[in-house]
């Protein structure tokens, strides 16, 4: 499901306009976002939680070369599923 596909279930479901979907989507995202910017978290209870966590930096390989190069540490963004998703599809 792409987000244009999730939009129009959204509309269907909650009985809105498309874009209304669209816009009611896009602050999720939003705000999801702004959060995690902040440094914060986001959980949505029995769906799942955001979260920020920071990768170090190390050392990796070129695979063509084989050459040592330096990864620089960065923030990455991780997703735990909750109980009521993971249950759902299993």
């Amino acid at each position: 499901m792409n987000k244009t596909e999730l939009i129009d279930a959204m509309a269907a479901d909650a009985g809105i306009t498309k874009a209304a979907a669209k816009k009611a989507l896009e602050s999720f995202l939003g705000n999801v976002e702004g959060s995690l910017k902040k440094g914060g978290r986001v959980s949505l209870v029995g769906f799942g939680s955001w979260s920020v966590s920071q990768r170090a930096a190390r050392e990796g390989r070129n695979p063509q070369t084989g050459k040592t190069i330096k990864i620089a540490a960065k923030n990455v963004v991780k997703f735990k599923a909750g109980a009521d998703l993971s249950s759902s599809v299993n």
